[in-house]
């Protein structure tokens, strides 16, 4: 059987998908990664959908430089608004993180009640609602999103564990857990 010695290219709009790739490594640890963060236009949350799609196209391209053979799109809010127009785009597989993480919140709510937080972008473009739904097919879910703008940066500044992001954490999240989540998603 041959295997292909090609990289797996991996982007997101900054360091946040770094935790994509070290799964990606715990999971594949004879292949080889592109990584491309692309820091310099973080956050993608706050960009019109036109953006976002040619800053995916753009790192997808650079990617594409560095012979993949398969990409991955860590960041939510790309995954969310261009993994269509990169898989119309490409013929090597272009895979995303919101069915993956869509199906794991399914198999781990007991109540049927889960949470999203994300980008303004991501949580707008109703791509975690729809995935939930169709992974629980008949199971009954309720879906509760909330925008959460402020985090991503203060993530990337690398304040994740700040008493001010800590507060703003709970902020975010008290209305979801008033609804009764028992699941969050990180979108």
């Amino acid at each position: 059987m041959h295997c292909d010695p090609r990289p797996i290219g991996v982007f997101d709009s900054g360091i946040g998908g770094l935790t994509v790739l070290r799964h990606l490594l715990r999971l594949m640890p004879e292949e080889d990664f592109v990584y491309l963060g692309d820091t310099a236009r973080v956050p993608y949350g706050n960009k019109s959908a036109e953006t976002v799609r040619l800053y995916a196209s753009q790192c997808a391209d650079f990617l594409l430089r560095h012979d993949v053979k398969m990409i991955v799109v860590a960041c939510n809010t790309a995954s969310a608004l261009a993994l269509d127009v990169l898989r119309s785009h490409h013929s090597i597989p272009v895979l995303g993180v919101i069915e993956p993480a869509a199906g794991e919140a399914v198999r781990l709510t007991r109540s049927g009640s889960i949470g999203v937080i994300g980008t303004r972008a991501t949580i707008n473009s109703e791509s975690y609602l729809k995935a939930i739904t169709e992974v629980a097919g008949e199971r009954p879910v309720a879906i509760h999103s909330r925008p959460c703008p402020l985090l991503v940066p203060l993530v990337e500044e690398g304040w994740e564990d700040a008493p001010a992001t800590r507060l703003l954490d709970e902020e975010y999240v008290r209305p979801l857990r008033k609804a009764g989540i028992d699941t969050l998603v990180l979108g």
